[in-house]
């Protein structure tokens, strides 16, 4: 009888020192799970940002790409996960991802009805990565195509946009 007592607070001891560590695991977790959505562009379908835009006016920056092309893949894991990128974009647009390709999802935009295909030939997207940028007002757009790294993007997003909208970004 006197080792069944003996055990019993070991045995507390261990699973008390469990459920610390798996409480701790949770949490740290949930906490780098936070950390990480927030790190990452917000990407949304071409009729959200349209709605954003009615309700908060911001640029649309349009990512028109096609599942085979390796240089929109090498923009998704390189320039697109730079915190500077991140930051710059969910700061001043509304990021929208359009598959070239896909004639399968529609949308309305200015009274039509659009596929993905569709947009991006209206655009007049020809080459792959390319990056259509919106103003505000919905009336005007620019195009900024091929890949880039981080700071090369930046840098030409910026003077496109002060180009083309008269707008200097920060």
């Amino acid at each position: 009888m006197e080792r069944n007592s003996d055990v019993q607070p070991i045995v507390r001891t261990v699973i008390m020192k469990l459920l610390r560590y798996t409480l701790f695991l949770f949490l740290a977790i949930l906490l780098s799970t936070q950390v990480q959505a927030q790190d990452q562009i917000q990407w949304m379908k071409f009729e959200e940002a349209i709605a954003a835009n009615a309700k908060s006016p911001k640029m649309i920056l349009v990512d028109v790409y096609t599942d085979w092309c390796g240089w929109c893949k090498k923009m998704d894991k390189e320039t697109f996960v730079d915190p500077s990128v991140v930051a710059h974009l969910q700061k001043n647009f509304y990021a929208v991802k359009l598959n070239a390709e896909d004639t399968n999802r529609k949308f309305e935009f200015m009274g039509k009805t659009y596929s993905e295909a569709e947009m991006a030939a209206a655009m007049r997207v020809r080459s792959y990565p390319n990056f259509v940028i919106i103003e505000p007002g919905l009336q005007n757009i620019a195009q900024l195509p091929g890949y880039r790294p981080a700071p090369e993007f930046l840098a030409g997003l910026n003077d496109l946009v002060k180009k083309a909208f008269g707008v200097k970004q920060p």
